[in-house]
């Protein structure tokens, strides 16, 4: 028997409880740098697009972007609603970035 199999079972459960939180912390962690990482590149669109008079949106690619996001959360189990949500949302602050430039 190992030290889990005798353990009582809310000390297991906390156990537990502490490894899913420390993935949790650390995907968290991946969110926030993957985020930072993505807004970098979307900062040097949206000046590439003040320097050429481009608008700061773009419909059809932002409907190709979200119908991806679903394709992906439906692979990964995700719920498609949300992953629209939250890319609809990262998308609208992309375009808030994108708008300050042209000013």
């Amino acid at each position: 028997m190992n030290d889990t199999q005798t353990t009582d079972p809310v000390a297991r459960a906390a156990t537990l409880l502490r490894g899913h939180r420390e993935s949790i912390d650390r995907l968290d962690a991946i969110l926030v740098y993957t985020l930072g990482e993505r807004f970098k590149h979307t900062q040097a669109v949206g000046k590439l697009k003040a320097e050429h008079d481009l608008p700061p949106s773009d419909p059809a690619r932002e409907e190709q972007q979200i119908a991806r996001l679903e394709d992906l959360a439906k692979a990964a189990d995700l719920d498609p609603e949300f992953a629209k949500k939250f890319l609809n949302f990262i998308i609208a602050e992309v375009i808030r970035h994108h708008q300050q430039h042209q000013s």
